[in-house]
């Protein structure tokens, strides 16, 4: 399929807070470098937006040391702290984590603009990491079981992504509209966007071709605790 092409990037340093838009990412075999690497929990575990709804609207950056900042504050620091206790209680913690255990299914989400469009909604509601256009609405969920190539990288698609109640969360204001879940069931069967892993990690820039292969083979980890869907290497 011709005319397919890298719209947008984003990258989510600390779970379930507000996404960064970049220019570049670097795949790796873990997705995108820095995704994902800081979680919130308190003593009952992890904390997300699903619950914790204001969660999704801090902005969060990649500072230069790649450590990541919360409104400008790394991590690690006590206005950091202070921010999300705000937002998610203050019994709220941020965790630094790289288990690749990290995602809810797979390391990489897809989304493609004409099913955005047909959704009617801010792309960011998705949270994906790559946005394609040049496809249209109804091919979504015809990709799985292929592969993205984009210049050197390989991305598989695995499956299209069942949505939860963190589609229902305005990114900036955190008020919830149960009608974009409802219009995902009803238009969508409940599956929007695309889980991807890596198969041939490399550079991605916005503006970047891509085509669609077949491919071989399938991930070697899906699911995750965060979902209740252990890896294969988990017990307990």
């Amino acid at each position: 399929m011709a005319g397919i092409s890298v719209s947008q990037l984003w990258r989510y340093p600390v779970k379930s807070l507000r996404g960064e838009a970049l220019q570049s990412v670097q795949l790796t075999l873990d997705g995108i470098k820095g995704d994902r690497v800081v979680h919130v929990a308190n003593q009952r575990g992890l904390l997300t937006g699903r619950t914790r709804h204001g969660l999704l609207t801090l902005p969060v950056s990649t500072g230069p040391d790649g450590a990541p900042r919360i409104k400008g504050h790394r991590w690690d620091s006590a206005e950091a702290a202070a921010l999300v206790h705000d937002h998610a209680g203050l019994d709220a913690r941020l965790v630094a984590d790289t288990d690749p255990e990290r995602f809810d299914v797979l390391n990489l989400l897809v989304a493609t603009d004409g099913a955005v469009e047909r959704l009617g909604y801010d792309v960011r509601r998705l949270r994906p990491n790559l946005v394609l256009s040049g496809v249209p609405a109804d091919l979504e969920p015809q990709l799985t079981g292929q592969a993205v190539a984009i210049g050197d990288v390989l991305i598989g698609v695995h499956s299209v992504r069942q949505r939860c109640i963190v589609t229902t969360i305005d990114p900036d204001t955190g008020e919830q509209d149960l009608k974009v879940l409802r219009r995902i069931r009803d238009d969508f069967g409940g599956e929007l966007a695309l889980d991807c892993w890596v198969i041939r990690p490399g550079l991605v820039r916005i503006g970047d071709p891509a085509r669609i292969l077949p491919v071989e083979g399938s991930p070697e980890h899906i699911g995750g605790w965060v979902v209740g869907a252990p890896y294969p290497h988990k017990t307990g």
